[in-house]
């Protein structure tokens, strides 16, 4: 398995990476990334039902939809992304969410996961999960709430009703699951900073098996990603109503 330290904090490219590591490699992958003050979209979601556009624009938060299904989450440098990329055996998505409650567990955190796979500190949310699959691949990724602003989370994602009127649109969209949140840090015995939890995670994957390496992204991946983001990530066509197409000659499909 690859596993990537992606330094990237746009929420255009990283998105943007997700789909090109899906798409273009061949390894199973890991990568572990952040993001500045952004709001990520499922795939099928209608964005004016699931945020609060003048908070978002007063606060220059980005909008960025993504290339799985599932409801909306706030992120930002407080918060942890796992991706996990694989050839599609049959796989069991929820081998993932056990993965991350094993590793919780080895730092004192004793969590559970749910029916859709979020995955809860005493009833509260530390992490929400999506998954897609592109011809033989599979793509699971989740959040990791450690020292999120969750003031900023909550008035980001209240929509208000205002937003959709007259609004003429007969698609039918996902609506996200709201649950109260919480973050890792307040259940820690001892203070940990999110440095240090960032590398006991990418360790932690790192070393699960003796063929596993670091893989950095190349001058060649990056000059992809970018097109890629520019191409579809940052355009309002996708993020906002979701009907972005891309030359694949910005991919190496």
């Amino acid at each position: 398995m690859l596993c990537i330290n992606n330094i990237h904090t746009d929420a255009y490219f990283n998105l943007a990476s997700e789909e090109y590591l899906l798409k273009n490699f061949r390894d199973d992958i890991f990568m572990l990334w952040q993001n500045e003050p952004s709001v990520i979209v499922g795939k099928y979601q209608n964005v004016l039902a699931e945020i609060n556009l003048d908070f978002v624009k007063r606060n220059r938060i980005k909008v960025v939809r993504r290339f799985s299904g599932g409801g909306t989450v706030f992120h930002d440098l407080g918060n942890l992304n796992l991706t996990f990329i694989e050839k599609n055996n049959n796989v069991n998505f929820d081998k993932f969410t056990k993965q991350i409650i094993a590793l919780l567990s080895e730092i004192g955190i004793h969590a559970q996961s749910d029916e859709r796979r979020a995955i809860n500190i005493d009833g509260l949310k530390i992490s929400g999960s999506a998954q897609c699959v592109h011809k033989d691949r599979v793509m699971y990724h989740a959040t990791l709430l450690f020292s999120s602003d969750l003031n900023s989370l909550v008035s980001t994602l209240e929509s208000d009703p205002k937003q959709l009127e007259n609004k003429t649109d007969n698609r039918i969209y996902v609506k996200s699951v709201k649950s109260p949140v919480t973050n890792i840090l307040q259940h820690l015995d001892k203070p940990l900073d999110i440095k240090f939890f960032k590398k006991y995670i990418l360790d932690y994957f790192l070393n699960k098996d003796k063929d596993n390496k670091m893989y950095k992204f190349s001058e060649e991946d990056i000059s992809a990603v970018k097109a890629l983001s520019a191409m579809k990530y940052t355009t309002e066509e996708w993020n906002f109503h979701g009907n972005r197409t891309v030359n694949n000659n910005y991919l190496h499909v």
